[in-house]
């Protein structure tokens, strides 16, 4: 019993570790990137469909090799079959007959097999630029997650921030009514004010424990682990600047990659339905070893071997114009492809041109909100300092107060919308590869 309980202690300490190594100490924008990257479910399926494409391949391409098999055949007679021959009505074979063979074919030319073993680097290809297009969009989600998590965590620190000061104010406006210099009025704002206050941090913190919870989903984070955001604001707005003046370069585009891989395999059916005007050939041989016997018990004693090999040679002459249709259908999605690649050259334009649009309108938003918070700092400690010398009403307090707290969210949430915004200005340049 101590044994075993050792062993139940053993395994879950093994356990937990392994389950503590899984998981992010510091969860800052590269890190979470890197861990959606290595743990996400569809890139573990991705990975899954590229082994499944290789071992379709090899199953294609075996073809190429001699194909052996075995058959074994015994066969009792009941009734043998009679002939008449010189007159005379004559029985033919015997009561028992049993056969070994063994036969082997090579390909010598098929067009499947040559079309397998021509296609196999692109189809390779295509697997990978698929994997690759699902990586990009992950991470792609994985950034906009983040900065949406930081953005309402902000939001939670400005609120945290304006209660201490609102619950400062409530002081001053508690004492100045105690003393007869304000009426109550004062101090009643300043409630309500504080009160709206802990009641958007309280519904901001909810909010953030669900975009916590998207965020897991979407980098494949274990449910129910802590996921520590670091981050630096500094460092982050150092990053919101972009060459505007760049120009589109479809070929960086992983789609327009995966359009060029589609029509080398078009162009390759292409080849392999003109290939149908060719006969195939391939080379067979088989080696029998026949018995034959009226008794059962002696029907092994002796063989009677052949043997033989030869050259098979077919040719489909006529199949109602089915070749004809093929490569006329094999031609025309090769032109259906070159017109999805012009309409993707069309679409990656107008993306860029909305991304480039959005990203310059919250560039300029944000240098706005910026200067702002600046502002409202300045004339809510002046107009603060001027209630408490009696000049300013307790409103003019209240309403410095709303726009302090307005300016400042707005500032972060500008921050990060200009942050997202680059990103999607990088994804319709090319520029994020992972």
């Amino acid at each position: 019993m101590k044994r075993l309980i050792g062993i139940v202690v053993i395994t879950f300490v093994v356990i937990k570790s392994s389950a503590q190594n899984d998981l992010l100490q510091q969860a800052t924008l590269d890190n979470v990137v890197q861990y959606a990257l290595q743990h996400q479910p569809l890139l573990k399926q991705s990975a899954i469909d590229e082994q499944i494409t290789e071992q379709q391949i090899k199953s294609k391409l075996s073809d190429w090799y001699p194909q052996v098999n075995f058959a074994y055949n015994y066969q009792h007679n009941f009734e043998l079959q009679k002939t008449v021959f010189a007159g005379n009505t004559v029985q033919i074979g015997v009561n028992n007959t049993s056969a070994l063979q063994f036969t082997a074919t090579q390909n010598l030319f098929n067009r499947d097999v040559l079309l397998a073993s021509r296609t196999a680097d692109d189809v390779r290809k295509a697997i990978k630029q698929n994997t690759t297009n699902t990586r990009i969009d992950i991470a792609v989600y994985t950034i906009k997650a983040f900065y949406d998590v930081l953005a309402t965590t902000q939001q939670i620190k400005v609120a945290a921030e304006t209660i201490i000061r609102l619950e400062r104010s409530l002081k001053d406006a508690t004492a100045q009514y105690s003393v007869g210099v304000a009426d109550k009025t004062d101090y009643k704002r300043a409630t309500i004010a504080l009160n709206n206050a802990r009641a958007s941090k309280s519904a901001n913190e909810n909010l953030l424990k669900a975009k916590l919870e998207y965020l897991k989903t979407v980098i494949g984070y274990p449910t129910g682990s802590d996921l520590n955001i670091v981050y630096d604001s500094l460092a982050m707005e150092k990053e919101i600047y972009t060459d505007t003046l760049q120009s589109v370069d479809y070929t960086k585009r992983i789609e327009y990659l995966q359009l060029t891989t589609q029509k080398k395999l078009q162009e390759a059916n292409l080849k392999y339905n003109k290939w149908s005007y060719i006969p195939t050939l391939s080379a067979y041989g088989a080696y029998n070893l026949n018995y034959q016997n009226n008794s059962f018990g002696k029907l092994y004693n002796t063989s009677f071997p052949n043997s033989y090999a030869g050259l098979s040679l077919g040719f489909p002459i006529f199949q109602g114009f089915k070749r004809t249709a093929n490569i006329k259908q094999a031609q025309l999605e090769i032109t259906r492809v070159d017109w999805d690649i012009i309409n993707l050259q069309k679409n990656i334009s107008a993306e860029y041109a909305q991304a480039l649009a959005s990203y310059k309108a919250s560039l300029t938003n944000y240098q706005a909100l910026k200067e702002n918070v600046d502002l409202a700092k300045e004339v809510y400690d002046v107009i603060q300092l001027q209630y408490k010398a009696g000049v300013k009403t307790y409103l003019e307090v209240i309403t410095a107060e709303t726009d302090l707290r307005s300016a400042e969210i707005n500032y972060y949430n500008a921050l990060y919308q200009v942050l997202a915004n680059k990103t999607d200005v990088q994804k319709a340049l090319g520029q994020i590869n992972y």
